[in-house]
């Protein structure tokens, strides 16, 4: 017998204790929502009824907490993100080369790209929002100013956590933490203030520009290097260029130096698929520790 509401998700909690906690936010987020709204359309059609009993009936129908965690991981068993399914062991050469038919490699690397876009929009989003609702606090529209803005982080904050789970394979809440709309938005501000998680997100925001920046600045770098290694021969070659400019001196390199610089090259662009890919793994962990509520 569960008195409120509070104590039903509790209890899923800890039935789902071992759980990816994404998942569990998934499940608490579905459990609050259902049993909020339904609590609240059967004491409307029933008002002399009490909530104990009401929400008896609607827990009922709806699962008890050890029927929803098992419904939970079935159902999480068969669609796990397509990027986390387990990579049969190859050897170390295998592995290497192998990066460029691992669609995690090239999921990160997509993922590092996107990052400089997204962490613009994010730390600009951020740093104007919060200036604007701390400005504006001194108003009355100001509280309802800021409680849209906290609001605006955390569906950012899914749209980021899709886009990690979708190239990076890292399991990512699915569903928004459920808002109590007949929460006043005074008291729905209170609450996301003091959430440990709306300033997790609000500094993910944040740091996600410098990293976004970092990973571009990798991504042309390494790759102009790599195609100017490749293309060497054909600057000597075909355009008859140096491949060097010093001074008003060009150099050229013995032709027999070409498969070096081409092979080169390629080891280069190969070296640093097999970095993005270890980097998409380690900021999906990032995003997870940053993004996921406990």
């Amino acid at each position: 017998m569960f008195n409120t509401i509070e104590e039903y998700l509790n209890a899923l909690k800890m039935e789902m204790k071992n759980v990816d906690p994404a998942l569990v936010q998934d499940a608490q987020s579905d459990a609050r929502e259902h049993l909020t709204l339904a609590l609240a359309s059967a004491k409307e059609k029933e008002p002399e009824r009490n909530d104990t009993d009401a929400l008896a009936k609607i827990i009922q129908e709806y699962g008890l907490p050890e029927e929803t965690a098992q419904a939970y991981r079935e159902a999480e068993r068969r669609i796990s993100p397509a990027l986390s399914q387990p990579v049969r062991p190859r050897s170390i050469l295998g592995d290497f080369f192998g990066v460029y038919v691992d669609p995690r490699a090239w999921g990160a690397l997509l993922y590092m790209f996107i990052a400089f876009i997204t962490g613009v929009f994010y730390f600009t989003w951020a740093v104007t929002g919060a200036s604007i609702s701390i400005s504006f606090l001194i108003f009355i529209f100001g509280f309802p100013l800021s409680l849209l803005f906290l609001l605006s982080i955390r569906g950012l904050a899914l749209l980021e956590g899709r886009l990690v789970e979708a190239l990076l394979g890292v399991r990512m809440p699915r569903r928004a933490l459920f808002s109590h709309h007949d929460m006043k938005w005074l008291d729905r501000l209170k609450t996301l203030l003091v959430d440990r998680q709306t300033w997790m997100m609000l500094l993910y925001m944040l740091v996600q520009f410098v990293l976004g920046t970092v990973y571009f600045i990798l991504i042309v770098l390494v790759l102009s290097f790599s195609l100017a290694f490749i293309a060497i021969p054909v600057f000597q070659e075909a355009l008859n260029q140096g491949a060097m400019v010093i001074g008003d001196t060009r150099i050229f390199f013995p032709s027999w130096t070409y498969p070096l610089w081409a092979i080169g090259g390629f080891l280069l662009w190969t070296i640093f698929m097999n970095i993005s890919r270890g980097i998409g793994q380690l900021h999906g962990k990032m995003a997870k520790w940053m993004l996921v509520g406990e």
